[in-house]
């Protein structure tokens, strides 16, 4: 913000007049590049982040309200959809494990049952058999839950990453533009269309 106000302040810009700005992004040593010709503004970088806090300060400096923006990232793009991938893995085993869950539970509740029937009859045998099996189930249910338990945090760790996607995208807009591209993404992301989300990420919501 301080650099644009030092170089804008020293040559006040008039409508008709371009801009045309090549630096190198400090952490990340990317390309960036700021164009600006009459009632157009581009800056090329490959660090979203970067251009998202860009874009903000240029907003404020400027007191613009609301700025709509077109973003090509095919990176990024690519990075979120095989995110989104894991994330439907994440769920089809979590969805599997509560199934797997279920059916050990009702077994679990059948064996308690015969069991205690086999000790009423002095079924010693019988007794031991259900014990036994019931030891095996509560393995495979202590093994079950850790890896659930895993799942969960893989997939919290990818929902994190897919929100943040969705903060940066919002961050290349200002104002109703960037808060419908907030709202837009996440629905899309509820209905599982994910090309929705891409147009909604590279075109906006407006």
């Amino acid at each position: 913000k301080q650099w644009y106000q030092r170089r804008v302040r020293g040559h006040q810009l008039t409508a008709q007049q371009e801009l045309d700005v090549r630096l190198v992004a400090l952490r990340t040593g990317s390309p960036l590049f700021i164009r600006m010709i009459p009632g157009t503004l581009s800056i090329h970088c490959e660090d979203i982040d970067l251009v998202g806090d860009i874009v903000q300060a240029l907003a404020s400096s400027l007191n613009i309200e609301n700025l709509q923006s077109t973003a090509v990232y095919p990176s990024f793009t690519t990075n979120l959809r095989d995110v989104l991938l894991k994330v439907d893995d994440y769920h089809t085993v979590r969805q599997k494990l509560t199934a797997e869950m279920a059916d050990h539970s009702n077994l679990i509740r059948s064996l308690v049952v015969r069991g205690e029937d086999s000790r009423l009859m002095y079924d010693m045998n019988g007794m031991k058999q259900c014990y036994l099996k019931l030891f095996d189930l509560n393995r495979d249910l202590v093994n079950g839950y850790n890896i659930r338990c895993n799942n969960h945090t893989e997939l919290l760790s990818c929902l994190r990453i897919v929100n943040q996607a969705i903060t940066k995208a919002g961050r290349l807009r200002v104002g109703k533009p960037k808060t419908q591209v907030v709202t837009a993404s996440r629905e899309a992301i509820k209905q599982n269309d994910v090309e929705k989300l891409f147009k909604v990420i590279e075109s906006g919501a407006g």
